[in-house]
């Protein structure tokens, strides 16, 4: 029976600097001008939940495509979920970091869940090595069956996931078991095309117009040469946002957050704790800081807090919040359920940077 259902447990595929790319079920048509890129966060805690706080997990809601990608998994993630305005049967790809367990343990239970309750949507999930190994013996011992809905892709250095949308990079964080900071990066798309100047000009609709929306520049049967750049408003830049957890301060993070929207990176420790960042190999929030700095992000969230700095206690999270904005002032303070939408950047704006 055990070996029969192992059989249909997980398929699973070893990435070696190359994108397998599925194309899911989305298409040119289905694209939405004013797409929204939304973070929510699950779990703000390291280590361990506290009553206000639970254990890593951060989802990436894209709604026009009826996903959430998560990020990390920790125990309780599908609580957390039913508790928020985000949908289980909308998950559909999970990214995991690292294989210390309060950000794993919360997956297998999400993936029976979603199986119990009929969810026919597959599940990409990405991670270090191990990660396959681990979730076969959760489903042997607990007989569960997730048949071939759920692929498990083992990550390395470089691309991990395209599609028309979007691209996935991870890179080696510096941590004490083998970890990966991840980077989405939104394709930058052309402006919107402008009909009635186009119109205003004589040029008769059509293939022409598709052209034109591409930049190209086409000759009309007058002869009159249009440039498609000249029809089309100012180019959409992609949006970014890089996920770093859990690692001590490193080159790796920074170029993982460069140029980006939203740095998300933890802030395990407040700075006169630094030894103890340094030895556990996390981060301060002065560490955290200092990565937005350097990457030029535009904004920095930090997150996987040391229950130590708990109310009542001399030091707070608000401390490392003031140590943190000394540093780098456009920085936030996750907190369970906190909702933040990306904001889309124009190409002047980025030429200034």
């Amino acid at each position: 029976m055990i070996d029969r259902a192992i059989d249909f447990l997980i398929s699973t595929v070893k990435i070696d600097n190359q994108v397998i790319n599925r194309q899911d079920r989305y298409s040119e048509s289905s694209k939405v001008i004013n797409s929204v890129v939304e973070i929510t966060f699950l779990g703000t805690s390291s280590g361990v939940p506290t009553r206000s706080r639970n254990v890593s997990s951060v989802a990436l809601r894209l709604p026009q495509r009826a996903e959430v990608w998560l990020f990390d998994c920790g125990e309780g993630t599908q609580h957390q979920i039913l508790s928020s305005e985000l949908k289980m049967s909308q998950i559909r790809r999970i990214f995991i970091t690292h294989m210390h367990g309060d950000h794993i343990f919360g997956l297998m239970g999400l993936l029976a869940s979603c199986g119990l309750a009929g969810n026919a949507q597959p599940v990409d999930i990405y991670g270090p090595m191990g990660l396959s190994e681990y979730l076969h013996a959760c489903c042997k011992y607990s007989y569960i069956h997730l048949a071939n809905r759920v692929q498990v892709r083992e990550v390395k250095p470089g691309l991990v996931y395209e599609d028309q949308e979007f691209t996935v990079n991870c890179l080696p964080l510096k941590h004490r078991v083998p970890a990966f900071g991840y980077r989405i990066s939104e394709k930058d798309r052309p402006g919107r095309f402008m009909v009635d100047k186009a119109i205003a000009l004589g040029i008769p609709p059509g293939p022409i117009y598709g052209k034109l929306k591409q930049g190209e520049t086409v000759t009309l049967p007058d002869g009159r040469r249009i440039r498609g750049t000249d029809l089309c408003e100012e180019p959409e830049v992609g949006r970014k946002v890089a996920y770093c957890t859990d690692t001590v301060y490193c080159d790796a993070a920074v170029e993982l957050a460069t140029d980006a929207d939203v740095l998300i990176h933890e802030a395990t420790f407040a700075h006169q704790d630094a030894q103890l960042a340094f030895d556990r190999l996390h981060s301060t929030s002065t560490m955290a800081a200092q990565v937005a700095l350097a990457a030029g992000v535009e904004q920095l969230i930090m997150t996987h807090f040391s229950p130590r700095y708990a109310p009542g206690n001399s030091l707070q999270l608000n401390d490392l919040l003031e140590e943190a904005k000394a540093i780098f002032p456009n920085t936030k303070l996750a907190y369970d359920f906190l909702t933040y939408e990306v904001p889309r950047r124009r190409l002047e704006r980025v030429c200034k940077l």
